[in-house]
């Protein structure tokens, strides 16, 4: 491991991500296991993204909003799951304090954009459902793309903001980071600077970019219930309550765990079980969206319909050639 001095103390230029364990048999479960969530997740996220491209009458503004998620899921993935994997399969743990700090910046842009999005998502819907005349006002192209922007740019500067404050600390041992992947808290833990200021702008980022977003969606949703309860048809009703009951859960997991693990004090339990609520927002999360957002959706099951019908036909055209 490279090291060099810095006053009286050596500095580090490698961690030791410690990941989930250290028994062979359980890491070669967990590998198998994370493999598969892994090409499921790129699978339906991918296959989504070509459906929403290929299929016209997929391009409204919430497929808009659907192919941005999926678009994000793919890249989240693929900052944390690849580089666990290698980790799984090889027993190497190192990283570099570069590319910690690298994953660390495209984990916070992607996660803070994610919010941002589903807080757009949610007020999509809420504008379809509780305000269906000025919805094609209100959603219209240059709208939709004024908020897909503002949720990637105001996470890539969040992202930024922090990422530019970590790499000006200095490390210096120890340099063992108990988390499966380069977290801001544990890695911060490691710093033999001052982090005060490096950790208030962080909390304060951290609320702006999940309590807001989280606020906004929840309102959405609680004046997308208040119009649902008004439907008089029951069938209606337990319709689009089953619909928002999936959207809502997922939105809770994946606001809940991060709220649990960003904003709210840290106490001894909530220390050890971080990794725990990780897994579902960096793992869980990507591989649930496509399943509940899209589909579950009876256009997009129509377009998926469709497309097989055409990929079969394509290929006994050529078969018969």
């Amino acid at each position: 491991m490279e090291e060099r001095k810095w006053g009286n103390q050596t500095l580090i230029r490698e961690f030791i991500l410690l990941g989930l364990g250290n028994i062979p048999e359980v890491q070669v479960l967990l590998f198998l296991l994370f493999l598969a969530i892994y090409i499921v997740t790129m699978s339906g996220n991918i296959l989504i993204i070509a459906l929403v491209m290929a299929n016209r009458r997929l391009h409204t503004p919430m497929y808009f909003f659907l192919w941005n998620l999926s678009c994000l899921e793919t890249c989240y993935s693929s900052t944390i799951l690849p580089r666990m994997l290698a980790s799984m399969l090889t027993g190497e743990r190192t990283i570099s304090v570069s590319g910690c700090i690298t994953q660390l910046h495209f984990f916070g842009f992607l996660a803070a954009t994610e919010c941002y999005l589903l807080a757009a998502m949610s007020y999509d819907r809420y504008l379809a459902i509780c305000k269906p005349l000025q919805y094609a006002i209100c959603m219209n192209g240059r709208n939709c793309l004024w908020l897909v922007s503002g949720s990637w740019i105001s996470g890539f500067l969040g992202s930024t903001i922090m990422t530019f404050l970590v790499s000006k600390l200095t490390f210096c041992g120890p340099n063992e980071i108990d988390h499966f992947f380069c977290d801001f808290t544990p890695m911060i833990k490691l710093s033999c600077s001052d982090i005060s200021l490096t950790t208030l702008v962080t909390q304060i980022l951290a609320s702006m970019e999940t309590l807001i977003p989280f606020l906004l969606t929840m309102t959405s949703y609680v004046c997308i219930m208040v119009t649902i309860l008004r439907i008089p048809s029951t069938s209606g009703r337990q319709k689009a309550f089953s619909t928002c009951s999936s959207h809502l859960t997922m939105i809770t997991i994946f606001y809940g765990t991060i709220i649990i693990v960003y904003v709210m004090p840290k106490n001894s339990t909530l220390r050890e079980l971080n990794k725990v609520f990780s897994v579902f927002y960096t793992v869980l999360t990507p591989l649930a969206n496509p399943l509940i957002y899209s589909l579950r959706n009876r256009e997009v099951k129509e377009a998926l319909r469709k497309f097989c019908s055409k990929y079969l036909a394509f290929s006994c055209f050529n078969a018969l050639e």
